[in-house]
């Protein structure tokens, strides 16, 4: 007479396959980062024109979170504000930072760390707490950035770009609008589709 396999055996084999397949599937259809430029607007369907010379559709999603990204200097970065800070490294090993984006209170803690980015060769991307003790002078000065119990220096220059999320609206969306989407989705159809999406404000294009 046979016995059924105890639910546990059930549940945990389920699992694994189940666990194995989402992994297959994210693994075929990573996130896709996106830069460039609004060329048409159909409802919720956007033509882009990427910074690379594709041409790629993308969908908003209905509840797509909307943000204007516009300009902020040096004295905008008040102690401990979130940032994200694109850098490269400068020849005497230390980093130097292209562009620092100035997150909204509500987005504190976005993706916290160091990762490799994709914006230039060898470049990273730090998102952490500005510790404004060591800041000198601002910009030409050393910016440290906290994360996870680490920290890097950075060096600010006359051509660091900074700039600030704040509430956007989808209405703000028009052909020459400069976009980024950090993280659009691949459909098995292979349609874009974006969770999330930043603009410049003002003809400003994201520097990161």
């Amino acid at each position: 007479m046979k016995t059924s396999p105890k639910w546990p055996t059930v549940f945990w084999t389920v699992f694994s396959g189940v666990l194995l397949l989402a992994v297959s599937s994210f693994a075929q259809h990573p996130p896709v980062r996106i830069r460039g430029e609004i060329e048409a607007i159909d409802g919720p369907n956007l033509t882009i024109k990427s910074r690379s010379g594709e041409t790629l559709k993308v969908r908003l999603a209905d509840n797509a979170r909307v943000f204007a990204i516009v300009k902020a200097s040096a004295v905008d970065l008040k102690p401990n504000t979130y940032v994200g800070v694109t850098s490269l490294p400068a020849p005497d090993d230390s980093d130097k930072a292209i562009a620092v984006h100035i997150f909204p209170e509500d987005r504190r803690g976005t993706a916290e760390g160091r990762i490799n980015w994709d914006l230039l060769p060898e470049s990273k991307m730090t998102n952490g707490a500005v510790n404004l003790q060591v800041v000198q002078g601002l910009e030409g000065g050393i910016m440290t950035v906290t994360y996870k119990g680490q920290e890097s220096k950075i060096a600010l220059t006359s051509e660091t770009k900074i700039v600030a999320f704040t509430a956007g609206d989808k209405s703000e969306l028009k052909p020459g609008t400069q976009i980024i989407i950090f993280a659009a989705t691949k459909s098995e159809d292979g349609t874009l589709q974006a969770p999330t999406i930043n603009y410049g404000r003002d003809g400003l294009t994201p520097p990161m």
